[in-house]
């Protein structure tokens, strides 16, 4: 699952996987402090010389450097039987789809950049964040575009979780194989 900051990716995540114990989400990295009140379950939140160690060594699936703070996916180790769920940016799920052609990406999206913005907000980002948020936003919303496999727009928490759902069970249906997003 894929998006720009402030779309609710982390909502939507945490919603579909309390509702299908068969997904199994991969927890990222972060070099970023984390925000007042967010969950410490949210990121493994680790120093630079960490990351870097962690990237040099050949140990994560995807990386990326946004707005001077490291992010990455740890190699999956799902358990068996589980469909591994990836909760990146757009830049992430490039990555991701060069070394698994078959991942199936989920580009989620605001409503408006108004609503957007209001979350980010909301999550304790300053305004000079928000902005440069959206605007960065404009360009990983094109670029995810060509890369999604299916748009989901987080305009009702409920009715975009059950869309995902639909889409994963799509997918297990139609491919008999393991589902990785």
């Amino acid at each position: 699952m894929s998006g720009p900051g402030g779309v609710g990716k982390g909502t939507l995540v945490k919603r579909l996987v309390a509702s299908d114990p068969r997904l199994w989400l991969s927890r990222s990295w972060t070099t970023r402090p984390p925000r007042p009140g967010e969950d410490e379950t949210a990121y493994e939140f680790v120093d630079h010389e960490t990351f870097v160690r962690k990237r040099d060594s050949g140990g994560l699936l995807e990386w990326a450097e946004f707005l001077g703070r490291l992010y990455g996916t740890p190699l999956p180790d799902p358990p068996p039987d589980a469909d591994v769920l990836l909760e990146i940016d757009v830049q992430g799920a490039e990555q991701v789809r060069r070394v698994y052609p078959d991942a199936v990406v989920v580009l989620v999206l605001a409503p408006s950049r108004e609503a957007q913005a209001e979350r980010l907000r909301c999550r304790g980002d300053d305004e000079e964040h928000v902005a440069r948020r959206l605007q960065v936003a404009e360009l990983e919303e094109r670029a995810g575009r060509l890369l999604a496999d299916h748009v989901v727009v987080n305009d009702d928490v409920d009715r975009a979780v059950a869309e995902l759902a639909q889409i994963v069970e799509a997918h297990r249906r139609a491919s008999g194989r393991k589902l990785v997003k």
